[in-house]
């Protein structure tokens, strides 16, 4: 989906409708492409560092990491071969933006895959993508191939002896549990992309070693931090994180899209300004509000008339930003309905290690079914409840462990949709609680 530039300054999308060809180096270089990598070589470890400490960067995938700290952490590490990893491996349903990068500005991602590199003094990395999208990847190899040609990757980078980095595109099987690190690591050293040992990146991640792993977004805002510098970097956003953020709105929005937001914009600009999502396609206003993926939690128009689009305002009303998914539905979709959808998706999902991801999610998603039908009895509810509890605190992985986030506030918000599900005349449940 195309991306709109909608920010003052739109730092991640400005080369976009600019690129005939997103592959071209010299095109990318006249368009301030590289300058960041550039800045990085003539930078002690020290003074890089502290760029990326002013700028306030936070992880763009969800997981809500500082990664300056991330990046001081991984330079401590010890082990002589390091590994920078991309995980463009997104599953994340209503979210769009790492495609949009590999797609539009690819050489962007890896101008920030080299410069972590050269901190990190790694020389080979890998840019985990699903195979569901071969023109993506492609496209993704020619401009590696002209990232060589060029002297900005490969060997003695820039012509700077010793400075060697490559990368190697390596596709994965398109699970959504393979964007977590657990599951992730195996599949890239050739295993089954399941939760197997609790991967420690700093210490012990890709084939035992040290491993910096961000999305697409994360690199692509590495260049940008050091072409303006840490500190501009930071005025184009909130007072707890600096910069934009790629956001995807989907659902009822009369405007669906990726859009360039700056961190601190008003929720409510986002929501309804024509130069987002406008609103409703009905007209009608929005009932409740889906953030940060499903993993997120449902919230409210009222829980985000005063919020600002900042990791602080969102923690306020226990609320994630994640990898800035927004889904908005008026009053006629249902919170039920709309709930068995997201667990048909971690049913869908589920890698089928552990019992309560593989089972669990298969009677969370048959029982919001039997609430549809309105097919409910005494005692339902608490079962439900539990049921959903069981399932996040025994699942193996962050993917089984969320499957509550969203459940747990539809029920909160909507109680009366899920009270009309059940027949109160009915004997009481007899199911066995997990």
């Amino acid at each position: 989906m195309m991306a709109t530039e909608q920010t003052t300054t739109a730092i991640l999308t400005a080369r976009f409708a600019k690129m005939t060809n997103p592959a071209e180096v010299p095109t990318y270089v006249d368009l301030a492409g590289y300058q960041g990598l550039q800045k990085a070589t003539t930078l002690d470890t020290a003074a890089l560092l502290n760029e990326l400490e002013t700028a306030g960067l936070i992880s763009r995938s969800g997981t809500g990491e500082n990664i300056a700290a991330q990046w001081q952490a991984l330079a401590k590490a010890k082990g002589q071969a390091k590994y920078v990893v991309c995980n463009a491996n997104e599953g994340e349903p209503g979210s769009f933006k790492d495609k949009a990068l590999i797609q539009k500005d690819p050489l962007a991602v890896i101008e920030g895959m080299t410069i972590a590199a050269y901190f990190l003094k790694a020389s080979q990395g890998y840019l985990y993508v699903q195979g569901e999208f071969p023109e993506f990847i492609e496209n993704f190899a020619t401009a590696l191939n002209n990232a060589k040609a060029a002297h900005y990757l490969g060997t003695n980078i820039l012509g700077i002896p010793g400075f060697n980095f490559d990368i190697q595109i390596m596709v994965s099987g398109g699970g959504y549990v393979e964007n977590v690190a657990d599951a992730m690591i195996p599949a890239l050293e050739g295993r089954v992309g399941k939760p197997g040992r609790k991967v420690n990146l700093v210490k012990r991640g890709l084939y035992g070693a040290p491993t910096l792993v961000h999305d697409p977004e994360t690199f692509a805002n590495i260049p940008v931090i050091l072409r303006l510098g840490g500190s501009a970097y930071r005025d184009l956003g909130a007072k707890d994180a600096g910069g934009t953020i790629l956001v995807s709105l989907s659902g009822q929005f009369q405007h669906p899209g990726l859009y360039e937001v700056a961190l601190g914009t008003p929720v409510q600009d986002i929501l309804y300004q024509a130069d987002y999502g406008g609103g409703s396609t009905t007209g009608k206003p929005f009932k409740f509000i889906h953030v940060g993926g499903q993993a997120g939690a449902l919230a409210t128009p009222a829980q985000l008339a005063d919020c600002a689009y900042t990791y602080s305002d969102f923690h306020a009303q226990h609320l994630t930003i994640g990898c800035g998914v927004i889904v908005a539905m008026d009053d006629s979709v249902g919170v039920v309905d709309y709930l068995e959808k997201v667990a048909a998706f971690y049913c869908a999902e589920s890698c089928g290690k552990c019992l309560a991801g593989r089972v669990g999610s298969v009677r969370i998603k048959e029982q919001l079914q039997k609430f549809q039908r309105h097919a409910g009895v005494p005692g339902d509810l608490r079962y439900f409840a539990h049921t959903v509890d069981h399932v996040a605190e025994r699942s193996l992985c962050p993917v089984g462990q969320s499957i509550g986030n969203a459940i747990f506030s539809g029920m909160k918000l909507f109680p009366d949709e899920f009270k009309q599900s059940i027949n109160w005349d009915a004997p009481e449940t007899k199911e066995v609680p997990w």
